[in-house]
C-alpha cells in the first residue's frame, strides 16, 4: 500500500481581497444601486423570485424531518482549524441563512441552503451513522465486528479527523477497520489521513475498497487541464464572494469544499470491477455495484443486505446533478447513470433506506424506491427528449430553452436545479452525441470573441449606442439580453468602465434569480471580477503535491506534452532517456514535428541525454518548485550527454498563467 506524506494544501478556496468598488454611472430605472459585492434585488428579480416561491411547496417539511432524523450531536460552534492558523471549515459563516429568503436569493435555493445547514452526527439505522455538514460531502461510519468501516473520508485530514472524533465521542473509541472510496473525486478520499492510525504499520493493514480505475482517475483529472479547470472552478464555487445574501450561499450539493487542509491518497487494496460483487469487511456483508462513467469515471455503490440499506454514492442526491460540470470535465453518460439506479431498484428491491455521499437519507421501502425511480427517470428523460428534439432539427440552445421536466419529476425538490440544471444538462447530452457544431454554416468558423464584438459594436452604431440599449434592457429587466449586448461591448472595449459596471449589474440580477448554486456563483463572480479585476488564481499545483506525488510518471509526462510550446518547438528534434531510480522506470521522450511522444522502454542509444532523477524531482520541476536552469546545471540531476540540449528542451515547456481573464478579453 503506497503512502503519500501529507502536505498542507488549499485545493478549492484561495484567499481574496474584497476591496470596495463603486460604479461609474448612476443607476437607471429598475436598476439597483450596487457595491463591490452587488447591490439590492431589482423589482424584476423580486417579482421573479416571489412567483417561483409561490409555485413551490416551500413549507413542505418531509425533507427537514429527514435531514434532522437520527441526530446525535454536533460541535458548536463548528469551526475546524486548518494548517498555519487557517480555518479548514467555518460553518458559522453561514449563520445568515435563517428565516425567509431575502429578495437577493432564489427562495428554492434558500430552502436547499437551510437543509444543507443541518450538521452533526446522525444515526441512519442501527450500525450505520453519518457525519454531515463537516465538509461538502458526508462521512459514513458502519459498525463492524472490531471497528468502524469508513465510507468517504471527506476532503481534507482536518475535517475528517473532526468528524471521526465526534463519532468516537458519542459512539465509543473504536478503531478504523476498513475504508471505502465510493469514487474518484477528492472530497471523497482526500481526508484519509484524518481517519487512519498514526502508526504506519497499523495503517497499512487496513483494507481499502475502491472502484476499478480509481487511482488513475483520482490522480489525473486535474493534471492535463488543471489550470483552466481550476480557474473555472473559482467561478463555479464563487471563490472570491463573501458568504452573504448578496454573495455565496450554497453549492446546492452542500456548503462548499473544505477550504484549507491536508490532502492525501492511499492506493486501494480491494478493487470493485463488477456487479454484483460480494465482499465481507470486518464481519459486515456488502454487495457492490460497479457504476463507472456515471457521476464519476470510477464509481461504485453498494447494498448491505442485513441492514437493507443501499448507499448510492453520488449517483443519487437531493438535487439534479451534473451531466456536465461548469468547472469543465468530460460529459457524463446519462443512459448509464440512469441504468445503474434502475438496476439498484430491481436488484435490491427490499431496501428500507437509501443513503448517499451528500445530503440526507430516505427511509421506508416505498419512499426509497419512489425516490430512486424519480432520480432514474430525470436523467433518462433529459437524455431521451434532447435526442428527440435534436432529431427534429433543434440545436442545443434551442433544446435547452424549451426542455422542461414533466410535472411528476420537476415538482420534486430532489430533482430541482440546485447543482446541475436541466438547461446545461440538455446541452451536455447534445454535446455527447453531436459535439460543438450545430450544423449551421454560420457557426462552422465564426469570428473569435474580440473580433466579433468589435464588429457587432460598430454595426450597432458604436459604444454609446450599445450602452444605451444595454441600459434599456437592464431597466426593462431583460437581463439575459443585456448580458449579451454588454458582453460584446466589454470585449470590444475592455477599458469601458460604464459597460463593465452595467454588465455587472445584469449579472447580479441573473445570479439573484438562479435556483442553481453554481449558476448563482458564476454570475456573481463574473460581476465581482468586472468590478474588481481577477482576484482568484487557479489551483497552485504546488499545493496539490500530495496527490501529484502519487501520479503515474506517464501521466505527468502527458502533462508535459500539453505544455509544449508548439511554435517554438517547430523544426526541433530531440530524444531523452529519463530513468526514475526511485520507481524503477525508464521513459524515452522524443520531440518531433512539434509533438512530444513518450513511452516506457529501455534506454535508446542515440539519445541527446540520459537523465537520472526521481519522480519527486520531476514533480518539483513540473510545478515550478525547482528552477529549470539552476536544476539542470546542478548536481541534483545525473545527466549523461548534453545538459544544454536538456535545458533547451525544458525551456520549451510553457508556464501557464493561472490568472487568465474570463469576463474580459
Amino acid at each position: 500500500m503506497k503512502h503519500i506524506n501529507p502536505r498542507p494544501v488549499c485545493l478549492f478556496l484561495v484567499a481574496v481581497s474584497l476591496a470596495a468598488c463603486s460604479r461609474d454611472h448612476a443607476p437607471g430605472p429598475g436598476q439597483p444601486s450596487s457595491t463591490a459585492q452587488g447591490g439590492a434585488a431589482s423589482s424584476f428579480t423580486e417579482r421573479a423570485n416571489r412567483e417561483l416561491g409561490a409555485s413551490l411547496p416551500l413549507d413542505e417539511q418531509q425533507d427537514f424531518e429527514d435531514a434532522r432524523r437520527g441526530f446525535v450531536s454536533t460541535d458548536d460552534p463548528l469551526v475546524i482549524a486548518g494548517p498555519n492558523g487557517t480555518k479548514a471549515w467555518d460553518f458559522p459563516s453561514y449563520a445568515f441563512i435563517e428565516g425567509d429568503a431575502p429578495a437577493t436569493v432564489n427562495p428554492s435555493l434558500w430552502r436547499q441552503a437551510k437543509l444543507n445547514g443541518q450538521h452533526g452526527l446522525f444515526e441512519v439505522v442501527p450500525g450505520i451513522h453519518q457525519v454531515r455538514g463537516y465538509d461538502i460531502s458526508n462521512m459514513t461510519l458502519i459498525e463492524g465486528r472490531t471497528g468502524w468501516i469508513i465510507v468517504d473520508p471527506l476532503t481534507v485530514r482536518e475535517t475528517a479527523a473532526a468528524a471521526i472524533a465526534l463519532a468516537r465521542k458519542h459512539l465509543g473509541d473504536r478503531p478504523v477497520s476498513a475504508i471505502i472510496f465510493t469514487h474518484s473525486h477528492i472530497d471523497h478520499f482526500g481526508g484519509i489521513e484524518g481517519v487512519l492510525p498514526a502508526d504506519p504499520a497499523a495503517a497499512a493493514k487496513i483494507p481499502i475498497v475502491a472502484p476499478r480505475g480509481f487511482m488513475e482517475e483520482a490522480t489525473s483529472e486535474n493534471v492535463l487541464a488543471g489550470v483552466a479547470m481550476g480557474r473555472r472552478a473559482a467561478f463555479m464555487y464563487g471563490l472570491p464572494l463573501p458568504r452573504s445574501p448578496t454573495g455565496h450561499v450554497d453549492t446546492g450539493l452542500g456548503k462548499t469544499p473544505a477550504s484549507q487542509g491536508t490532502v492525501s491518497i492511499r492506493e486501494p487494496t480491494i478493487i470493485v470491477d463488477r456487479t454484483p460483487q460480494d465482499i465481507e469487511l470486518d464481519g459486515v456483508k456488502f454487495v457492490f455495484q460497479y457504476t463507472p462513467e456515471s457521476e464519476a469515471p470510477a464509481e461504485l455503490a453498494f447494498y448491505m443486505p442485513d441492514q437493507k440499506a443501499w448507499c448510492g454514492a453520488e449517483i443519487v442526491s437531493h438535487t439534479l446533478h451534473n451531466l456536465y460540470t461548469l468547472r469543465g470535465a468530460k460529459v457524463r453518460n446519462a443512459v448509464k447513470w440512469s441504468g445503474y439506479i434502475d438496476d439498484a431498484t430491481r436488484r435490491f428491491s427490499d431496501m428500507e433506506v437509501v443513503f448517499a455521499s451528500h445530503h440526507w437519507p430516505v427511509w421506508g421501502n416505498a419512499r426509497a424506491l419512489d425516490y430512486l425511480k424519480a432520480q432514474r427517470d430525470t436523467y433518462r428523460y433529459i437524455h431521451d427528449q434532447t435526442l428527440r428534439l435534436a432529431n427534429e432539427g433543434l440545436t442545443s440552445r434551442e433544446i435547452a430553452e424549451q426542455l422542461e421536466l414533466p410535472s411528476t419529476l420537476r415538482n420534486r425538490f430532489a430533482n430541482r436545479d440546485y447543482y446541475g440544471t436541466v438547461r446545461h444538462n440538455a446541452k451536455a447530452v447534445y454535446q455527447m452525441y453531436f459535439g460543438w457544431y450545430d450544423g449551421n454554416p454560420a457557426n462552422l468558423n465564426p469570428l473569435p470573441p474580440v473580433d466579433a464584438a468589435q464588429k457587432y459594436v460598430a454595426a450597432m452604431g458604436g459604444a454609446a449606442a450599445v450602452l444605451k440599449q444595454g441600459q434599456a434592457a437592464v431597466s426593462a429587466g431583460d437581463y439575459r439580453w443585456a448580458a449579451t449586448l454588454l458582453n460584446h461591448l466589454v470585449f470590444a472595449e475592455p477599458s469601458n468602465a460604464q459597460a463593465k459596471a452595467l454588465l455587472a449589474s445584469a449579472y447580479d440580477q441573473l445570479g439573484y434569480q438562479a435556483e442553481s448554486g453554481p449558476w448563482r456563483d458564476v454570475y456573481l463572480t463574473g460581476a465581482y471580477e468586472l468590478r474588481n479585476g481577477v482576484s482568484v488564481t487557479a489551483l497552485d499545483p504546488k499545493k496539490g503535491i500530495g496527490v501529484l506525488l502519487n501520479t503515474p510518471v506517464d501521466r505527468f509526462l502527458d502533462s508535459m506534452a500539453v505544455r509544449l510550446k508548439g511554435p517554438d518547438a517547430d523544426g526541433k528534434r530531440m530524444t531523452f532517456n529519463f530513468i526514475f531510480d526511485d520507481v524503477g522506470e525508464t521513459h524515452v521522450v522524443e520531440l518531433e514535428n512539434a509533438v512530444l511522444h513518450h513511452r516506457q522502454a529501455e534506454p535508446v542509444a542515440n539519445a541527446d541525454a540520459t537523465v537520472h532523477l526521481t519522480r519527486a524531482l520531476l514533480v518539483k520541476l513540473g510545478i515550478g518548485e525547482a528552477g529549470i536552469k539552476d536544476l539542470v546545471m546542478s548536481d541534483e540531476l545525473k545527466v549523461e550527454g548534453s545538459r544544454l540540449k536538456l535545458l533547451s528542451f525544458l525551456s520549451l515547456l510553457d508556464k501557464p498563467d493561472t490568472r487568465f481573464p474570463i469576463v474580459t478579453p
